[in-house]
């Protein structure tokens, strides 16, 4: 419809009532369906295709030079043992990473007897625990120290919504305006977690780098990959604004419109599949073992 000064805005009206079903075609006869987000019986079947997209995640980071030391880690609620959540090995790099390396932590942040037999971040586990407790809705969980999100968080703010995809972080950002040393107590992953607030999916950490959540790993790993690239458009226009470029902001009503469709958790989750299948592709489903 039409907005203020003539302008045309576009409205939900007509279109289906699932985000993800107004996003593609298929025939008219209505036989060709979109593969989403699978739906199991038995929670251990569960487990292992997590881990299958966990170690995926972790790979995709590795292909985009996430890598610094020991930072970053990524965290799984189980769906066998509810209060465990799954989380990568302390010192190996993401692009090594195997389903079977895999480490479940239990409530109280030590390593238990039913996944891999290695140490795990200390950090990590302040960060990631406070934020399942505290966050029941998600189950997933992902920060590292990319090089355009930590670039950004110096200046501890939010991104500006200037593209298409920055619309993916429409009312859906907490910005963490604090940086109280590497993460060693367990107040500063409660501080951390509450930035995120009760319904944000990611959050900027000031000083520090990244934090994405989501209702599945791909969810929350294409997200975290989203805001960095869109922390690198910041860099980009505040430079070219800075020389006299006026940016234009979207406003709030399109930006709302289109967050409305694409932050939905299935579509999110279908946004990281074709980097799934290149990994299976490139890596012939190393990291399945």
């Amino acid at each position: 419809m039409n907005g203020v000064n003539g302008k045309y805005h576009q409205s939900l009206d007509g279109l289906a009532e699932n985000p993800l079903r107004r996003t593609w075609r298929g025939n008219e006869q209505g036989t060709i369906e979109l593969s989403s987000v699978p739906k199991f019986d038995d929670p251990y079947q569960e487990r292992e295709w997590i881990k299958e997209h966990m170690a995926a995640a972790f790979r995709y980071w590795g292909k985009c030079g996430y890598g610094e030391g020991v930072s970053g880690h990524i965290t799984v609620r189980d769906p066998v043992l509810p209060d465990h959540y799954w989380m990568n090995p302390f010192a190996e790099h993401f692009s090594t990473m195997t389903k079977s390396m895999l480490v479940l932590v239990d409530p109280d942040g030590y390593v238990s007897p039913h996944g891999a037999q290695l140490p795990i971040n200390s950090s990590g586990f302040y960060i990631h625990s406070a934020i399942h407790k505290a966050r029941p809705d998600v189950k997933a969980a992902a920060h590292c120290h990319s090089i355009h999100g930590k670039t950004w968080s110096a200046f501890g703010r939010p991104i500006d919504i200037l593209t298409q995809d920055s619309c993916l972080f429409h009312d859906n950002l907490g910005v963490y305006q604090n940086f109280g040393g590497v993460v060693l107590a367990e107040q500063e992953g409660q501080n951390i977690a509450n930035a995120l607030g009760p319904k944000w999916k990611a959050c900027i950490l000031q000083n520090h780098g990244l934090l994405t959540l989501g209702n599945t790993v791909d969810e929350a790993v294409f997200l975290f990959g989203a805001l960095d690239r869109l922390c690198q458009v910041q860099l980009l226009a505040e430079s070219a604004e800075a020389n006299g470029i006026r940016k234009s902001v979207i406003s709030q009503e399109d930006a709302e419109f289109t967050a409305k469709t694409i932050q939905w958790w299935e579509n999110v989750y279908v946004n990281f599949q074709p980097e799934y299948k290149l990994l299976l592709q490139e890596t012939n489903g190393a990291f399945l073992k």
